[in-house]
């Protein structure tokens, strides 16, 4: 069963998924049940070898794909992370839930589950939220890779420091010559990334971890 999450609240945007999964009929499976639920797989790889999609809201990575002598697996998932959100998918031989979300998985969720609890999953973790088995737990955010500032992108610190700022989607959306769209897609990653629930929290984790620069310095 997959626990700690709730889909009521998220949005019906259009989903983009970067899928990593080493048996290519799961693979095939995978994306025909995501394509019926209207989310899109922009780049479907069997390999870590080949590169994530810039396009994906979130980058599912099987962890039996990662189970390879050429890979770290946690110190992908942790440079995964840094440029989208990351749902991992357990196997039998997988790590414990808990290494992969410390490692700045957003969410971990075992790879037999149904279908429907994928999909949930997936929306879940895209709109913010945490994802976890039954009978685990969330490691502190301080015990996760890293700080959280390193695990942002240059361009989600971008977006921190105009919220930290004061300045609405609509504002930052002009300011960085990108669309309100794409101003709450980065919203959403960081805060799945820094493990909080509203913009007052990313604001003042934005103040108090001094993770962002002055706008100034950010915006020429």
């Amino acid at each position: 069963m997959v626990a700690n999450f709730d889909t009521s609240a998220c949005g019906v945007t259009v989903i983009r998924i970067d899928a990593l999964i080493s048996c290519p009929v799961y693979l095939v499976g995978f994306v025909h049940v995501l394509h019926d639920a209207g989310i899109t797989v922009v780049s479907a790889r069997t390999t870590p070898a080949e590169e994530l999609s810039w396009l994906a809201d979130a980058a599912v990575l099987d962890a039996d794909a990662l189970r390879s002598p050429d890979t770290d697996s946690l110190r992908y998932i942790a440079e995964t992370a840094r440029t989208t959100t990351v749902l991992v998918l357990l196997g039998d031989l997988s790590l414990p839930a808990e290494d992969y979300l410390r490692a700045s998985a957003t969410g971990v969720i075992d790879k037999r589950e149904t279908g429907e609890n994928l999909i949930a999953a997936l929306r879940a973790v895209t709109a913010g939220t945490q994802v976890i088995p039954d009978g685990h737990t969330v490691p502190p955010l301080a015990e996760r890779s890293g700080s959280p500032g390193p695990n942002l992108s240059e361009r989600e610190e971008q977006v921190l420091s105009q919220i930290s700022h004061g300045l609405t989607h609509g504002q930052i959306a002009t300011r960085l010559g990108i669309s309100p769209h794409t101003v709450d897609t980065y919203v959403k990653r960081i805060r799945a990334k820094l493990g909080v629930g509203n913009k007052a929290e990313l604001t003042r984790l934005a103040l108090l971890g001094q993770l962002t620069r002055p706008v100034s310095e950010q915006v020429a």
